[in-house]
């Protein structure tokens, strides 16, 4: 009797102990569209890759399905195919998801597609859908005081339409739609760029109207009454807030979470069950540039930061989501190294940062932190890492992986397999997988 009693004992404090873990933290490796294409074009190649992912300690693994250019890369009855990337040539029937996720199946990894939203083209190469079925679409940036279409904007490879405009929306919509009907088994869809391309953008007809009907107006302002352009000391052009400045911010950030609330609905009422997560900017105090409110509404970034409005916590949307990811582009690892060490350490531009605002947020750790404070625990936070950020410093690779995977309570996600393929560190990778706590 006595020896059953401790065994009723022992399994209590084993179930007890399991039902206390915090849940397993998600390693995600991304796959990007072009840079992978040749490199996933056969089931083959596939299948090793995956295999090499999931010797790693990877758990998942996220496919990108949907270019900057708006092509996608499966069948679809309404985004034009990417069928081509730099001489290598692709079957329309080549389902290069459903292989993915074969082999995902195979090796025990879950499967996530990413979609870049508010796509539309590459500028570098002029093509994509701006170029050909809609260039009505683009983005109208307000440019150093001048109205300039986003495909004439030669320094910008990403050509990006405009996230107000009712028919790029339900076109939008429908995409995700179909993309949800046509892959019932996927674990999990990535939202990409679900933003504006910038400050400048966007400042069309359409959008100012919108606007004025948002914010109470009589009329349309013009684009010098929200911003201005001019030159400082040192000859670079800056932007200067005017009148409606901080309404023209809340108004973007809640064209952005409508989309993302509606996004949702029609997703989750074709497949509850379905995973659905965000990838921005870990750079929150500038991401505002974009048009995107990635906190919980739970958070009021109006009492910390002077460009938020009183109502500007309402267009919060990490409520919404499943999994957020969020990208930690910064070369300083610790908060340590932004003190002594920052003047001497590169950084990558992205949109939306600005070089000016620097703090403790500009590292991993601090990014980390941040995220996870501004989201309030309603979403797990992915520490995303861009390899490429460290192609000189092998080590510093290696520390900032580890540094993601304790700082975030969701884990890592790894952007991009065609780095450390061409670089060749999967060791390194491996060992800071296995250095985290």
């Amino acid at each position: 009797m006595k020896k059953l009693l401790y065994l009723l004992v022992a399994v209590t404090l084993f179930v007890g102990c399991q039902c206390n873990k915090e849940p397993q933290k998600r390693l995600y490796m991304w796959l990007d569209c072009e840079a992978n294409f040749e490199r996933l074009s056969t089931p083959d190649s596939i299948d090793y890759y995956m295999a090499r992912i999931k010797e790693l300690g990877f758990t998942d693994v996220v496919a990108d399905v949907k270019s900057i250019m708006g092509e996608v890369l499966y069948k679809s009855d309404i985004a034009p195919y990417m069928g081509e990337w730099q001489g290598t040539v692709r079957s329309e029937e080549y389902d290069m998801l459903a292989e993915v996720e074969a082999a995902c199946r195979k090796y025990d990894l879950g499967c996530y597609a990413s979609l870049n939203i508010f796509c539309g083209g590459h500028n570098f190469i002029k093509r994509g859908i701006i170029y050909d079925e809609h260039p009505e679409w683009q983005s109208i940036g307000w440019w150093r005081n001048k109205l300039v279409p986003v495909n004439q904007m030669r320094f910008n490879y990403n050509g990006m339409v405009n996230p107000a405009n009712p028919e790029v929306r339900e076109y939008q919509l429908a995409i995700l739609e179909e993309f949800a009907r046509k892959y019932p088994t996927i674990d999990g869809i990535i939202f990409d760029r679900v933003r504006y391309d910038d400050i400048w953008a966007d400042f069309s007809p359409l959008s100012l109207a919108d606007f004025a009907e948002y914010a109470g107006l009589d009329e349309a302002p013009q684009p010098e009454e929200i911003m201005t352009w001019y030159k400082n000391s040192e000859g670079k052009w800056k932007h200067r807030p005017e009148k409606h400045f901080k309404m023209w911010m809340e108004y973007r950030a809640n064209v952005i979470k409508s989309f993302v609330v509606e996004a949702h609905e029609r997703i989750k009422a074709i497949n509850p069950d379905l995973i659905l997560g965000d990838y921005t900017g870990a750079w929150y105090p500038t991401y505002y540039y974009v048009g995107v409110n990635w906190a919980s509404e739970k958070y009021n970034p109006a009492e910390e930061f002077e460009w938020a409005s009183e109502n500007y916590y309402k267009s919060g949307y990490a409520d919404l989501l499943d999994v957020y990811m969020t990208g930690l582009y910064y070369t300083p690892v610790t908060k340590l190294e932004v003190d002594t060490h920052f003047p001497d350490i590169g950084q990558r531009m992205e949109a939306g940062m600005d070089a000016e605002a620097r703090n403790y947020w500009y590292c991993v750790e601090g990014a980390a932190e941040l995220a996870q404070k501004i989201t309030c625990g309603v979403v797990p936070v992915v520490g995303s890492i861009y390899v490429e950020q460290y192609m000189n410093d092998e080590e510093r690779f290696g520390r900032a992986v580890t540094q993601a995977i304790n700082s975030c309570s969701g884990g890592m996600m790894l952007f991009d397999l065609c780095h450390i393929v061409s670089h060749n560190w999967w060791n390194t990778l491996q060992l800071a997988i296995e250095r985290a706590e």
